[in-house]
């Protein structure tokens, strides 16, 4: 697992390093800040491996009674960056809570970006695995409050940054839990579709970025296409009928998910090569060092990259999977399950979103994307992962939750 681990991050920093750094007979253009970023990525690495190393010299039974002060710390911060927004709409600027297109994410101390959502997945993980741990009313829909509230603390104050794909994670890493935890399937889905049913009240609550998202994949089918325009309510509710009449959203939100398809498209078999091809000769694919980085894996080293990357990552899994199953603490295992959750639902999303499969929701690829933050929550999760393995407690009990499931 932690070979796995390294070797995404060594191939996360050596695409990132390609992205703004193309080999010499490759260069249309000056360099910008791209050039230099590997460095920070590394530094990161780094950081985040002395996280790891400590949290493999503890117990991880020591978080325990620390997991709900932890989440309640993630809170009050989540809930500096919302009261930053109001504020700033009245004219008035915090200095260490910047805005970034419209954003309230980060947190900014000198130089340094934290992205306090990153943090909270894990806290969310672990203060959820610690109040599910003894407990068998989530058995009955009426238990299922708890949980909920839990999650709806983080999630309402997520959205509002806005930050739509962490919130669109923490329901896959609560559902997974509480089905190992012993909740009823039948409760999990009519929850589902309870979402399902509010989606259309949500469609008109969402800012208009994430409207035009999800309709710029939408629009990438003719069909829809034609549908929108024989019928003029369907192209007003997509983009507008002015965004849509002249195309404007293939030239703004429509401009990744297309470019990213086409980087992905042209890489082939066995790519173009380290530091070489048009998307890396040329800024045509935003962000390509962060969320649309597997398009730039696919761009140089084509297919056989792509299930290199996908492979390491299958070994992390089935890692942590061993973990869990094998252990007996129900905290433990747990806290695996989420882990694998959230590595699971992020590599799905992020890859889906390069092909054009899901709207652009900013959500990371583990350990390769750009990102102090989500790098080192990334390694962290690891880190517990790899402390639960070596700390198997001795029971005399039957195995966690083996007697809830039927």
């Amino acid at each position: 697992m932690l070979a796995a681990m390294f070797a995404l991050i060594a191939i996360g920093i050596a695409m990132i390093y390609a992205s703004g750094n193309p080999s010499e007979h490759n260069i249309a253009s000056a360099p910008n800040h791209d050039s230099v970023i590997w460095q920070k990525q590394a530094v990161y690495a780094g950081f985040g491996l002395i996280v790891l190393i400590l949290l493999n010299l503890i117990d991880y039974r020591w978080l325990g009674p620390l997991t709900y002060w932890i989440y309640a710390a993630v809170l009050l911060v989540l809930a500096a960056l919302l009261a930053a927004k109001y504020l700033s709409g009245r004219g008035i600027e915090i200095p260490f809570i910047p805005q970034r297109n419209g954003t309230f994410r980060w947190l900014r101390i000198g130089s340094i970006s934290i992205q306090p959502s990153e943090f909270c997945k894990i806290a969310y993980i672990l203060a959820l695995a610690w109040y599910l741990r003894f407990r068998s009313n989530y058995q009955q829909f009426k238990g299922l409050i708890g949980p909920f509230t839990l999650t709806m603390l983080a999630m309402v104050l997520i959205l509002f940054e806005p930050d739509l794909g962490t919130v669109l994670l923490m329901m896959p890493i609560l559902f997974s839990m509480l089905y190992i935890a012993g909740a009823q399937p039948k409760h999990l889905v009519l929850i589902l579709l309870m979402g399902v049913i509010c989606f259309p009240f949500l469609w008109g609550k969402m800012n208009h970025y994430q409207r035009q998202r999800i309709s710029s994949l939408l629009l990438q089918s003719e069909k829809v296409q034609n549908l929108a325009k024989s019928n003029k309510t369907i192209s007003e509710i997509l983009t507008g009928k002015e965004l849509f009449e002249t195309r404007q959203w293939e030239r703004t939100y429509g401009w990744q998910p297309k470019h990213s398809k086409l980087a992905i498209a042209s890489g082939g078999t066995k790519g173009y090569g380290f530091r070489t091809g048009p998307y890396i000769k040329y800024n045509s694919l935003p962000e390509r060092h962060n969320d649309f980085i597997f398009a730039i894996i696919a761009h140089q080293w084509g297919f056989l990259g792509c299930i290199l990357v996908l492979g390491l990552y299958t070994i992390i899994i089935a890692c942590a999977n061993e973990i869990a199953w094998h252990n007996t603490d129900p905290f433990a295992r747990l806290i695996s399950v989420g882990i694998i959750a959230m590595f699971a639902v992020q590599v799905i999303v992020n890859i889906a979103m390069t092909l054009g499969l899901m709207p652009v929701t900013g959500l990371t690829l583990p350990l390769i994307s750009y990102g102090g933050s989500s790098l080192i929550v990334s390694m962290v999760a690891i880190g517990l992962l790899n402390s639960i393995g070596k700390e198997r407690p001795f029971s005399v009990a039957a195995r966690a939750f083996e007697s809830n499931i039927q």
